[in-house]
C-alpha cells in the first residue's frame, strides 16, 4: 500500500492566496517527515478552488526541499500546456530529483483557461491525444519532430535525455524517464490510457464500484493492444481521496463539514466556461457529505479499514489523499502526521 497526500492548495473563505500556498508547502514538508509515499499537486487557474497554477513550478519547490518522498502532478493541464515544454521540464525534474518525478497529466476542463492561453476548446475537444503521443515521444525518443494537426516542427534533439539518471559514485545508467499517469474521468480517457499502457489516476468523486470498473475497462483495453499481462497486472494506478484523521467518525466528519462546503461553493462556483455556457455544479455540502462517505474520514483503524477495502474492491494500491479539508494549518499538518504515525502502521 502507498499513501499519500493530494494538494490542491484551497483557499478557504477568509484566507489570502498566500497563506493557501504557506499550508500546501508545509502539508508536503510534514508528508516526508511523516513516512508517506508521494505528494501529488493539482493546478488550477483564477480560481479560488486551488491557487496553484503550475504543478510543476512547485513540485520543482518541494523536489528541492525534500530527499526521500516522491512528488508528481495531478495534474499538469496539457490542453492549455505546449507537450514539448512540459516534456523538457518533466526530465529536468525527474534527472535532477534522483527519480522522485512523477508526470500525471489530464484534459482539465471546458474553461476559460483555453481562451486566456490562446489554445481554444478545440484543444480540450479533440486535441489530448496527439498532445499526449507528443510529450511522450519526448520523453521516449533523443530527437522528436512532429506533422500533426496542432504540432508541427522539425525534428530537434531532446536535452536534457530523461532516460540518464546520474549516479556521481558510478557511470551514467539508462532508465526508462518519469512515470506518467493518466487522469480519467470518462470511458474514452480510459481505453487512450490503456492503449499507451499509462496508469490512471482517479477522482476522488468516484465510489470503489466506478473505480473498480474503470480499471476492469482498462485492463481489457490495455491487454487487447498487446501489453503484456505482467505488466498490465502491475499497473500503478492511483485513486485520489479525502482523508481526516479523528479520535471519533463523528468529530472528522464535523471537522470537514465545517469548512469544506465553503471552500467548494466559493472554488467550483468560480470556474468560467469557455464558451459562457452555464455548468451544474454539486451541492456543497451534499459533497462533503459523499466525500466522508467514500474515504477514510474517521479513528486511524476506520481509515486503515477503508483504505483496505478499496484496494480489495479496485486492485488500486495508490492513495493521493486531500489532507487539507480543514482549511487550518495546524489541523492540516496533524492530520498528515496521524496519517503517517497511526494509519500506516494499522496497514502494515
Amino acid at each position: 500500500m502507498r499513501v499519500g497526500t493530494f494538494v490542491i492548495a484551497a483557499q478557504f473563505p477568509g484566507q489570502g492566496q498566500g497563506e493557501a500556498l504557506h499550508r500546501a508547502i508545509s502539508s508536503a514538508e510534514a508528508a516526508d517527515a511523516a513516512g508517506l509515499d508521494t505528494v501529488w499537486l493539482a493546478e488550477h487557474h483564477f480560481v479560488p478552488y486551488g491557487v496553484c497554477p503550475s504543478a510543476v513550478t512547485l513540485a520543482g519547490l518541494l523536489l528541492g526541499r525534500t530527499r526521500r518522498i516522491g512528488v508528481g502532478t495531478a495534474v499538469s493541464v496539457l490542453p492549455t500546456a505546449h507537450p514539448v515544454a512540459l516534456g523538457e521540464q518533466a526530465a529536468l525534474l525527474h534527472l535532477a530529483s534522483g527519480g522522485r518525478f512523477t508526470l500525471g497529466v489530464g484534459r482539465g476542463g471546458p474553461w476559460v483557461d483555453l481562451e486566456v492561453f490562446g489554445t481554444g476548446l478545440a484543444a480540450f475537444e479533440a486535441g489530448f491525444p496527439e498532445s499526449l503521443d507528443l510529450l511522450l515521444r519526448w520523453l521516449r525518443e533523443p530527437a522528436v519532430g512532429a506533422d500533426g494537426p496542432r504540432y508541427a516542427f522539425r525534428e530537434v534533439s531532446v536535452v536534457p535525455r530523461p532516460d540518464e539518471l546520474y549516479d556521481p559514485a558510478a557511470e551514467p545508467v539508462a532508465g526508462s524517464g518519469p512515470p506518467v499517469v493518466v487522469a480519467c474521468t470518462s470511458p474514452a480517457t480510459v481505453r487512450l490510457a490503456a492503449e499507451r499502457g499509462l496508469p490512471m489516476l482517479l477522482g476522488m468523486h468516484c465510489g470503489d464500484e466506478e473505480k473498480a470498473a474503470m480499471v476492469g475497462v482498462w485492463r481489457e483495453t490495455a491487454l487487447a493492444a498487446g501489453h503484456c499481462p505482467d505488466a498490465v497486472s502491475a499497473a500503478g494506478h492511483v485513486s485520489a481521496g479525502v482523508a481526516q484523521v479523528g479520535d471519533t467518525r463523528s468529530d472528522a466528519v464535523e471537522t470537514l463539514l465545517k469548512s469544506m462546503p465553503g471552500w467548494l461553493q466559493r472554488g467550483l462556483g468560480a470556474h468560467r466556461t469557455v464558451d459562457g455556457s452555464a455548468r451544474a455544479m454539486r451541492d456543497p455540502h451534499a459533497y462533503t457529505e459523499l466525500l466522508c462517505d467514500l474515504h477514510p474520514v474517521g479513528p486511524p483503524r476506520l481509515c486503515a479499514d477503508r483504505l483496505a477495502a478499496t484496494a480489495e474492491r479496485t486492485g488500486i494500491t495508490r492513495f493521493a489523499l486531500l489532507v487539507e479539508g480543514s482549511g487550518d494549518l495546524t489541523a492540516t499538518l496533524d492530520n498528515v502526521a496521524r496519517l503517517g504515525a497511526d494509519v500506516l502502521p494499522e496497514l502494515a
